[in-house]
């Protein structure tokens, strides 16, 4: 990855937020965070265990609102929208989950078919042959038919790839994405998601720990802090300048001592949701995992 300063001046915000504040009870989790994420990029989000990087990662997609601030996302602002209206703009982006977040009782192919049949009017026939292209792209020809807990999870991590990339959306999010990853399948994830986000050109937001992966794909990274800079922003920039930034914090966290597993605030209520399919998660509905079942 280039550690050039990308020109952010010809480019298009896909994500503005500004000022964002979520307090839970009296805790402060996220605090006057601001950012944007530009056309083309993929943005980074790190920090430590507890520092709110999953809490935003939910407000970006529109599962939990904030006490205060404002989040645009393709210029629409977010927080203030009904469901419907959160519903449709969710079929503009993908979602790749740290636990990849398959549905057990459905096959690999049914799986990566949900998008498909939740956001378009495709015939049967016509999402067939876009499951069986994502799953070839993602190294799975001939394993469609098989039940997720009957495949590795380096597969696993790739039929959830191929499930967020299923509508090409021009924006991607990814929540711990090589969690669980030895690092040679660590590799091959994030090689991937750059090769098939490149293809069709997606903007791509990535929460992670992982300091190979934030180097190896980061064009732009914000670093969260915690303590008394909790859910404040200490660190913005390129990978070059992130490496180089003074903060203690930052340098603590790139040379190997990330404070924890990286798995922040409950991140995991979040993949209950779209595991169940809930209709007010606006995700998954349970009409469309119906219509993928035989």
């Amino acid at each position: 990855m280039s550690d050039t300063t990308p020109d952010l001046t010809t480019r298009e915000p896909i994500i503005e937020v500004d000022s964002l504040v979520r307090h839970f009870g009296s805790q402060k989790v996220l605090n006057g965070v601001s950012f944007k994420v530009y056309e083309g990029d993929t943005f980074v989000i790190m920090g430590g265990s507890g520092c709110g990087k999953s809490t935003l990662l939910r407000h970006l997609i529109g599962t939990e609102k904030p006490t205060s601030g404002s989040i645009k996302i393709f210029g629409q602002e977010i927080t203030t929208m009904n469901e419907d209206a959160m519903r449709k703009l969710r079929g503009r982006y993908g979602m790749l989950f740290q636990s990849g977040a398959l549905l057990q009782s459905l096959t690999v192919a049914e799986n990566v078919a949900l998008p498909l049949n939740e956001h378009t009017q495709l015939d049967t026939g016509l999402i067939d042959t876009v499951v069986k292209m994502k799953l070839e792209q993602v190294g799975l020809t001939g394993h469609g038919h098989k039940k997720p807990s009957e495949i590795s999870g380096g597969m696993k991590k790739r039929a959830a790839l191929a499930r967020a990339l299923a509508l090409d959306p021009p924006l991607v999010f990814s929540d711990e994405p090589t969690a669980g990853l030895d690092p040679i399948m660590t590799a091959v994830v994030d090689e991937l998601t750059q090769r098939l986000t490149q293809k069709i050109g997606a903007t791509v937001v990535v929460v992670t720990h992982d300091m190979n992966s934030v180097f190896r794909i980061g064009t732009r990274i914000i670093m969260l802090g915690t303590g008394p800079n909790q859910g404040r922003i200490i660190a913005s920039g390129t990978p070059a300048e992130i490496r180089a930034h003074p903060h203690p914090a930052v340098q603590q966290f790139i040379n190997g001592d990330p404070q924890g597993d990286g798995s922040d605030d409950s991140g995991e209520v979040l993949y209950r949701e779209t595991l169940l399919g809930l209709n007010e998660t606006g995700m998954y509905s349970r009409s469309a995992i119906q219509s993928s079942k035989p």
